[in-house]
C-alpha cells in the first residue's frame, strides 16, 4: 500500500482493490508454500510446532496445493487487474521468497539478507500498480524495507536461537554465541536505515515535516539497537528491538505517505 499510495496515481478503485486482494492471497500462497517447505523443521521448533501441517490439521499436498492456487491466483489477479510490472513483481516475491530465501536457510547465515529482498518488494509492486514503471521514490522505499528487515529479523533469530539450531536452520545467532556479531550488524543496519529514509527529503520528494519525524523515528528504533549492543545478557534488549522495529514501520510510512499526498 505504500509504494502504490506514494506513487501518487489517479487512484483507481479497481487497481487497488486487485492490488489489495492479489498481494494478500500472494503473500499467503508464499507463507503455505514456506510452510510446506519446512513442515519437518515446523515439527522440532517449539514456536512453529502448532503450525496446521507439523499438527496434523491439514495434509501436506492439501496445503501444497492450495499455496499454490493462492500464488497463482496472486500473480493473475495484479496481471489483470493492474499490469504485466506488477504481477511479474508479485511473482518473482514469491518465487525468490520460496525458491531462494526457504532453502538457504538450512545452507548459510546470508539468508537474512538474501531474504530481505522479497521481504523488499511488495512496495515495488505497489509503485509498479500504480505507475506501470518504478521510479526513484520506488527504490528508495525497497531500500527502506530492505534495510528496516535487517535489525527486525536478527533480533527474532536471537530471540529464537535455540530453536533455529534445533530445527537445523543456519543463523548468524547460532554461530555467534555471545551476541556480539548479531548487535554490531542490527545498529550498523538501523544506522543505514536511517540514512535511507531521509533521501526522500534530500532528493526533494517530501518536506522536512517528514525529514523530522523519520530521524525522531530512526532514533527510537537506534535506542534498543545500541541497548542490544552494549547489553550482557542480550534477551531482553533483543525484545525490545524487535517490537520497536515493529511501531517504527507504520510511525515511519504513514507520515511519508501523508507528507507525499500534502506536497
Amino acid at each position: 500500500m505504500a509504494g502504490y499510495l506514494s506513487a501518487d496515481p489517479e487512484r483507481d478503485l479497481g487497481v487497488l482493490f486487485s492490488l489489495l486482494i492479489g498481494t494478500s492471497l500472494a503473500a499467503g500462497g508464499a507463507a503455505v508454500l514456506n510452510q510446506w517447505l519446512e513442515r519437518e523443521a515446523d515439527a522440532k521448533m517449539v514456536r512453529t510446532k502448532d503450525r496446521a501441517i507439523p499438527a496434523g490439521r491439514i495434509a501436506p499436498m492439501h496445503a501444497l496445493i492450495y499455496g499454490l492456487g493462492l500464488s497463482i491466483l496472486g500473480c493473475f489477479l495484479l496481471y489483470k487487474g493492474a499490469n504485466l510490472l506488477a504481477g511479474t513483481l508479485t511473482a518473482a516475491t514469491i518465487a525468490s521468497y520460496v525458491l531462494l530465501y526457504t532453502p538457504l536457510k538450512r545452507l548459510t547465515t546470508w539468508n537474512t539478507l538474501i531474504g530481505a529482498i522479497p521481504g523488499a518488494l511488495p512496495p515495488l509492486i505497489g509503485w509498479a500498480a500504480a505507475e506501470g514503471q518504478i521510479t526513484t521514490l520506488g527504490w528508495i522505499l525497497f531500500a527502506i524495507l530492505f534495510l528496516w528487515q535487517m535489525p527486525h529479523f536478527f533480533a527474532i533469530a536471537w530471540t529464537h536461537r535455540k530453536d533455529y539450531a534445533q530445527g537445523g536452520f543456519v543463523m548468524l545467532s547460532n554461530a555467534d554465541s555471545t551476541g556480539h556479531k548479531v548487535a554490531v550488524q542490527s545498529f550498523a543496519f538501523c544506522l543505514a536505515l536511517i540514512v535511507s529514509t531521509l533521501l526522500p527529503v534530500l532528493l526533494g520528494y517530501a518536506t522536512w515535516i517528514y525529514g523530522t519525524i523519520a530521524i525522531a523515528a530512526g532514533i527510537y528504533m537506534l535506542r534498543p539497537a545500541i541497548a542490544f549492543l552494549k547489553a550482557e545478557e542480550r534477551d531482553a534488549a533483543a525484545r525490545k528491538l524487535f517490537f520497536a522495529s515493529i511501531f517504527y514501520l507504520p510511525a515511519l510510512l504513514f507520515p511519508l505517505v501523508l507528507d507525499l499526498w500534502l506536497l
